[in-house]
């Protein structure tokens, strides 16, 4: 004949009231954190174990060699599908333990026991997850360290970025009025003189002054003059200067539109990559909880 204890857990009869629980039971927690804490730390073992594994296959598929190895795309893709089942694997392994080592617990109804279950596996998910980012924190801060440790290097370098910040001064690329002190001493004669860097800072000035809205379009004068000092110092005629100075700033604006092109198409991918890893992660929570509903059910049956 079945116990009662077993026909609460069937809900066939009803469970004892709280008057009638014993002082032990009254006074031991629903939390089992033991039994929380060895799924945590057992999650995050199969994560590492499973993300050098990753890691190892990743590394074998690619090559430095043009046209061998998979592809970017397919590294790409790859990489995320084999993060999304990290996260299954591990938070369902964290979560099955956490409920199959928890205590057992008598005299207590079978819905508050699948609710304490799934609490445990899900405090595991979290504790694991917790661990995870205090890793990821100390890794990061051990980059921001060597970052400061390189600024020592940095402050050596400065007698020598001196002469360097001195020719900027010189030539005025970082002045906002440079470009109307040159506009004082334009001249259409005597372009050709022994210094080659006055000429490409000056264009350089102007080429920075015509930028609109991410690109350069140069104003009819700044373009004639221009035009003007690549004659003077090519052997090329003025329409064909003027021609040459198109050409440097349709590929300047080329170049700054698949700059800005490349920026966004990181920017969609991080995006994608960030809302997968969320919700890869909320799937996990659920893997670790009905995981260790599942194995206190089965610590429950024997």
């Amino acid at each position: 004949m079945a116990s009662t204890y077993d026909n609460a857990r069937r809900g066939e009869v009803p469970v004892r009231s709280q008057s009638v629980l014993t002082s032990e039971e009254v006074v031991r927690s629903a939390v089992s954190w033991a039994a929380i804490i060895a799924g945590a730390v057992a999650a995050t073992a199969a994560t590492v174990i499973l993300l050098v594994l990753g890691t190892g296959v990743g590394l074998s598929v690619i090559s430095p060699w043009y046209g061998a190895g998979a592809s970017a795309a397919t590294i790409g893709v790859s990489a995320v599908v084999w993060l999304v089942v990290v996260q299954w694997i591990s938070s369902g392994l964290g979560g099955f333990l956490a409920g199959r080592l928890r205590t057992k617990w008598v005299g207590v109804h079978t819905h508050e026991v699948f609710f304490r279950d799934t609490a445990h596996g899900f405090l595991a998910w979290s504790l694991a997850t917790v661990a995870g980012a205090l890793m990821f924190a100390s890794v990061t801060a051990s980059g921001v360290g060597g970052a400061a440790k390189g600024t020592s290097d940095v402050a050596a370098a400065a007698a020598s970025g001196a002469a360097q910040a001195r020719f900027q001064s010189h030539t005025g690329a970082g002045d906002g009025s440079a470009y109307f002190v040159d506009t004082m001493f334009r001249s259409s004669t005597n372009f050709v003189d022994g210094d080659k860097t006055a000429p490409r800072a000056e264009a350089t000035r102007i080429l920075v002054r015509n930028i609109q809205d991410g690109r350069v379009v140069l104003s009819p004068a700044d373009k004639a003059y221009m035009a003007q000092m690549v004659a003077a110092r090519t052997d090329l005629s003025q329409p064909e200067a003027e021609q040459r100075v198109d050409t440097v700033v349709n590929q300047l604006n080329d170049a700054e539109q698949k700059a800005r092109q490349a920026a966004d198409v990181a920017r969609k991918r991080a995006a994608r990559l960030s809302i997968a890893t969320a919700l890869s992660m909320l799937i996990g929570a659920f893997i670790a909880s009905a995981a260790a509903a599942l194995g206190g059910r089965i610590r429950d049956e024997y």
